[in-house]
C-alpha cells in the first residue's frame, strides 16, 4: 500500500496491490482512517489494481481517443461548412 497526501489540492491518494484489494483487516483499518481525513478536509482516492493487463488496456484507450479525436474533428468541420453556407449574401 502506498499513501500520498497532496497538501496544496488536499487529496489522499491511496494505491493498492490485488492482494492489499482484497485484505479485509487491510481495508477496516484504512476505512477507520476517513473519518479522520475527513475532518482534515481531505478528498481521499481510492486506487485498486486491476486485473486486465494495464499495456494493452493503454493502448485501447489511446486508441479509442485518436478515433474520437478524429471523429470530433470532422464533426467541427461540417458545422462550420453548414454554417457558412447557410449564411445570407449581402
Amino acid at each position: 500500500m502506498e499513501i500520498e497526501r497532496n497538501e496544496e489540492k488536499k487529496i489522499i491518494s491511496v494505491w493498492l496491490t490485488k492482494a492489499e484489494s482484497q485484505d479485509q483487516e487491510l481495508q477496516r483499518r484504512l476505512k477507520a482512517l476517513y473519518p479522520k481525513w475527513k475532518k482534515e478536509k481531505y478528498l481521499v482516492a481510492v486506487y485498486h489494481s486491476g486485473k486486465e493487463d494495464l499495456f494493452e488496456s493503454t493502448l485501447a484507450l489511446l486508441a479509442y481517443n485518436k478515433k474520437r479525436c478524429a471523429e470530433l474533428a470532422v464533426q467541427r468541420e461540417r458545422e462550420q461548412k453548414t454554417k457558412v453556407s447557410v449564411q445570407p449574401e449581402r
